[in-house]
């Protein structure tokens, strides 16, 4: 059999068994298997009556393939033709012979014919072959065989199939399957081959990619060809072990198979195909072991590549941010922080620094591998050392540097509160104290004892401070410590006065005996001398004069001293002063630093977070798209803090008394508070419902803080109240300084916005009120009150229950109206439990009159309109609010007023022309006087008719009856209704011009008795009739007197000319003050002008 090589480099395509399956099934020539004594090898032709009848084309196919399936050895020997025509005619025989003989493909080595068994044929086969033996000349001999045993002769019965005699095996179905397998297997193993080195051929041209994306594409597509070409290789490999069992299956049926030498033939092909498929394979796997492992580092250095770039990227914005830390710091604080941005600075580089070196490392492992690319990654590596090493050294360098200005700054700080301590010291020594010699020693070993001290608190040699902090010392810090060595040796020098004048003190109180002594004969027996002795005396030795001048000279010496004290005790003072706002401005400095770091840690730790994809699925879906309800505008308030507040703090650390005017210059800016504390609410409500969630917990783990985000939220609020204690604190100290002024006007401002903040968390709270609170103009005061009503019309017994019930009431006065609100706690914690408002009613401030005081109860005025038809008895729960709101709605009324002039000053101007004002008027406002109706209607409608009694003036009430009257709009009385009365009526005017003349000075308070009808009377002045008791209680200004009508419960201001003649000659019932009028229930003292009258007359309220 020809090898497996032979088979598959054919030039030409061989003949297979499946190309003339059909030819060979006709069994008209067959290749049994046999073999001669030499090994040649037999082909027989059995009988095939129509063997004349197959075409050339076919029996030339059949015997180039039988010739073709022996081995070119045994071919090479030659074939021997059995041809059995036992069966037929000699015609045939010789036709056939003929036919074989031409056409046979290979060498011939004998012809076996067993001629025709009938007698006639076979006699004449023997005659015809003689005559024609020139016929059958052929290179090999023809030999005619009569009978199958002398075939035997020439072929051994071994190598016969049974139709011949023999015993050999022979299946020409079964032949035909074996040969079309193994041609068929032959064929797949070629195949087989062919595709995988044109696979091979493939891989071995592809390009390496320079990316991970293709690398990793390229290594999937051809893992996935690898898995098919290998799928192929088994199956074919399945196929040959298939076959071959198909072979030895005979000879596994039956030991005493005899095996010929065509199936041992086929046995080997197969097995010979099987060896080469294992070879194929085991070739392949190598390759592709190889060019896998290629990809695959191809693969890991991409990977490298990639991550070195972004590493690099990191690295180089890491160097570049550590170049911009430059600062060594203005402060011991201001070094802590920049310590702490430091340390913040090098953990989040850590992550870029830790994966430089796992890269690195990574690197390393490839090149110990025996990457391809040894020359590539080695480098790298390398640089990311370099890069990591360089980061280090850097941030080192920058702590030590870091690390020796804080050293500085402490060594600074502890000198700076050395020098703090002195003075305060210095100035807490009560001179009197240290005129005696106790406490002159005494205090001298105070300041010998605290200058002790000063080896370990003070700087030695500024020239060795030079030297060790040469590397930080900048210009700025430069003159910051020859500041404090000044400051040290200023402070050094006070107390060296102050030792040297604490010496004198102490020295002089032990003065030594005098060596020479005057006479004292005289001195002593007389405590007066007379003028002799004195004269005397003055004879005596130069000594005794100098004893004598000694205590004079002391005493001025120490008046001298003591003045020096003073004034060295006043310069103490204000460096003492200094020292505390210096403490109170670094509290405010340290505060506002860490307030701004504890507002960006929310916001980078917390809101940030919420918009982070890798922490959404902590978020629980009661927080989605709730950041703004959450935080409100807390990163607006960082950065005003952050960008310009803390700025301009840090600006005035040399000058904190003039802190006042960054306060003043950015109160607008301060108004976020108001949105913060407006949204508390909200916020507090969304924690409480989510402060369990995840989200809050592992946020809270990151940031290692011990409080929950609720106590970080409250920060602002906590803030913005801490102002005013500190600007307290600071105005303290800063009494007699340039920005007092600024400081308590920041102050006040300050002050106001708490104060508008509180209001506006208050307003919030109100339901039901159906319009604009924004269109009532700016909130002034709020707070809870005690309400009585008074409304005349009302049904009696609502007007005497009102008496004795009051109603609480919360009340906001705004700039156009007062609100009455009921209050309703509501249930809950924290803001939660904040109160809300249910709105009841509303008085127009343009129809408002108040009386500041009612008697019986300091707390206690008045609001009321209608002509007093309703009123509204106020208790606030002190004197004090009282007062508040009683000043507040003052300025409110006298703003009005002051508008309704400036207004009707106006329309005199553009009108060009002026009218006379509204002449007096005295006439009883009866409801008869048609003349009096007449002028109120003529006053309703005439634009001028408001500065008429404007311009006019009453004097002030008496003390305890001041009163404020506005016109009035008409509002319901019930408690339970509120709204706007349609009714708008001018009231409570009058055209009283101011009176020149005097009353009658018989005049004095007291009660009397009304002679004559009053028919002057006008609408601001008090009308009275004949038979009614009436009191004086006051004269004021401008020849007025105040009365009260006890008849009709009345009271106002009436000219004193008027009151003379209206009174007669009544005497005085009885001489009673205000105050001693009995009265059953609050009878307040009111005016009942339209605006406040000491203010219209320029007086002080």
């Amino acid at each position: 059999v020809r090898s497996t090589d032979e088979i598959m480099h054919q030039d030409l395509v061989p003949l297979c068994a499946a190309d003339i399956q059909e030819q060979l099934k006709k069994r008209f020539a067959y290749l049994s298997g046999g073999r001669g004594q030499d090994g040649s090898p037999v082909i027989t032709f059995p009988d095939y009556p129509s063997f004349s009848e197959i075409p050339d084309k076919e029996f030339q196919n059949v015997m180039t393939y039988l010739t073709s399936i022996p081995s070119l050895q045994d071919a090479g020997i030659g074939f021997i033709l059995v041809i059995d025509r036992r069966q037929d005619k000699w015609t045939s025989v010789k036709a056939s012979v003929l036919r074989i003989a031409a056409s046979f493909p290979a060498n011939l080595q004998l012809v076996l014919v067993l001629r025709p068994t009938g007698f006639f044929q076979r006699t004449l086969s023997d005659i015809a072959f003689k005559f024609n033996r020139d016929d059958f000349k052929m290179k090999v001999p023809v030999i005619m065989l009569s009978s199958v045993p002398e075939l035997h002769g020439y072929i051994d019965k071994s190598q016969l199939t049974e139709d011949l005699g023999g015993t050999l095996d022979y299946c020409h179905s079964r032949w035909l399957c074996h040969r079309t397998a193994i041609e068929s297997f032959a064929l797949m193993v070629k195949q087989t081959a062919q595709m995988l080195q044109a696979f091979g051929t493939e891989l071995a041209e592809t390009e390496l990619p320079n990316d991970v994306q293709s690398t990793s594409s390229v290594l999937s597509a051809h893992t996935e060809k690898k898995d098919k070409a290998k799928e192929d290789l088994q199956l074919a490999l399945k196929e040959g072990s298939s076959i071959l069992e198909s072979l030895r299956e005979p000879l596994a049926e039956s030991v005493a198979h005899s095996v010929n030498q065509d199936e041992l033939d086929n046995q080997a092909t197969v097995q010979r195909l099987l060896a080469q498929l294992n070879e194929t394979e085991a070739a392949f796997d190598e390759f592709w072991a190889k060019h896998q492992q290629k990809l695959e580092q191809c693969l890991q250095l991409r990977h490298f590549e990639q991550g070195f770039r972004e590493v690099k990227t990191s690295l180089d914005t890491v160097s570049q941010k550590i170049a911009t830390f430059t600062d060594v710091g203005n402060s011991l604080a201001h070094v802590q922080h920049l310590l702490k941005d430091l340390t913040s600075f090098e953990e989040k580089s850590s992550v870029a620094v830790d994966r430089a070196r796992a890269l690195s490392l990574e690197g390393q492992k490839l090149i110990e591998n025996k990457h391809y690319a040894v020359d590539s990654i080695h480098p790298k590596c390398e640089e990311l050392q370099h890069l990591c090493d360089h980061f280090t050294t850097e941030t080192c360098r920058r702590r030590e540097l870091l690390n020796k200005s804080l050293e500085l700054h402490s060594l600074l700080e502890t000198s700076m509160k050395w020098c703090d301590e002195g003075i305060f010291l210095l100035a807490s020594q009560p001179v009197d104290k240290c005129q005696s010699q106790d406490g002159a020693e005494a205090a001298l070993q105070e300041i010998e004892k605290f200058l002790e001290t000063g080896a370990e608190n003070k700087i030695q040699e500024l020239s060795n401070i030079y030297k060790e902090y040469d590397c930080i010392l900048n210009e700025d810090l430069l003159e910051h410590v020859q500041k404090v060595f000044q400051k040290q040796e200023s402070m050094q020098e006070m107390f060296h006065r102050r030792q040297a004048s604490l010496k004198k003190l102490a020295a002089k109180q032990t003065r030594p005996v005098q060596p020479v002594a005057p006479r004292p004969e005289a001195l002593t027996k007389s405590p007066c001398p007379s003028p002799g002795a004195w004269r005397g005396s003055e004879n005596s030795s130069s000594e005794g004069n100098v004893l004598r001048r000694g205590p004079y000279r002391r005493a001025k010496s120490e008046m001298s001293e003591t003045r020096q004290g003073r004034t060295s005790s006043t310069g103490d003072e204000e460096e003492s002063l200094a020292i505390l706002r210096r403490h109170v401005m670094n509290e405010l400095l340290d505060t506002e630093r860490a307030y701004v770091d504890e507002l960006l840690c929310v916001l980078e730790g917390y809101a940030a977070e919420m918009d982070n994809p890798l922490m959404a699925h902590l978020i629980s879906t009661g927080l989605h798209n709730k950041k703004d309800i959450l935080f409100g505008n807390m990163e607006e308030i960082y950065h005003f803090h952050n960008r310009i507040f803390l700025r301009e703090l840090e600006s005035c650390i040399d000058c904190p008394e003039l802190v006042g005017r960054c306060f003043l210059e950015r109160m607008e800016e301060f108004q976020i508070y108001e949105k913060y504390c407006q949204n508390k609410p909200r916020s507090e409500s969304l924690w409480r419902q989510c402060s369990d969630c995840p989200f809050f917990q592992e946020c809270q783990k990151k940031l290692d803080h011990k409080l929950s985000l609720d106590s970080y939220l409250l920060k602002p609020v906590q803030r913005i109240t801490k102002y005013q204690l500190l600007l307290k604190e600071m105005l303290k100290y800063s009494k007699n300084c340039e920005g007092a002024e600024d400081l308590q006007e920041a102050l006040s401002s300050i002050l106001g916005i708490l104060k508008a903040v509180n209001d506006s968390m208050h307003l919030i709270a109100i339901t039901g009120y159906d319009g604009n609170l924004g269109d009532l103009g700016k909130l002034l005061m709020q707070g809870s009150f005690s309400v009585w009503t008074d409304h005349k019309k009302g049904h009696t017994k609502v007007k005497e229950l009102a008496r004795f019930k009051p109603m609480q009431r919360h009340l906001f006065l705004h700039e156009k109206a007062v609100l009455f609100c009921k209050k309703r706690e509501e249930n809950g914690e924290g803001y939660e439990k904040a109160p809300s408002y249910s709105y009841k009613q509303s008085l127009n401030m343009t129809a408002v009159g108040i009386t500041e005081n009612v008697k019986g109860d300091a707390k206690k005025f008045e609001i009321w309109y209608n002509a007093r038809e309703e009123v509204y008895i106020i208790q606030a729960p002190t004197p004090e609010i009282k007062a508040a709101w009683v000043s507040e709605i003052r300025k409110v009324l006298t703003s009005q007023l002051q508008a309704c002039r400036e207004a009707s000053q106006h329309r005199v101007l553009e009108q060009s022309h002026s009218l006379p004002l509204p002449t007096p008027s005295t006439t009883s406002p009866s409801k008869g006087s048609t003349r009096n109706a007449k002028k109120l209607e003529e006053r309703k409608t005439d634009p001028l008719s408001l500065e008429g009694y404007v311009g006019s003036s009453l004097p002030k009430a008496p003390e305890k009856g001041k009163g404020w009257s506005k016109t009035s709009h008409s509002l319901e009385a019930p408690e339970e209704d509120g709204g706007w009365s349609s009714a708008e009526e001018l009231i409570n005017s009058s055209d009283a011009e101011e009176e020149s003349g005097v009353g009658p000075k018989k005049l004095v308070p007291g009660k009397f008795t009304v002679m004559v009808d009053d028919e002057k009377g006008g609408l601001d002045t008090l009308a009275m009739k004949s038979g009614d008791v009436v009191e004086v209680v006051e004269e004021g200004a401008e020849g007025l007197w105040y009365v009260r009508d006890l008849t009709s419960s009345k009271e106002g201001w009436v000219p004193a000319s008027s009151l003379s003649t209206l009174l007669g000659k009544s005497s005085s019932a009885q001489c009673l003050s205000s105050s001693g009028v009995q009265r059953k229930e609050p009878e307040p003292k009111r005016v009942s002008t339209g605006f406040p009258q000491s203010q219209a007359r320029g007086q002080p309220c």
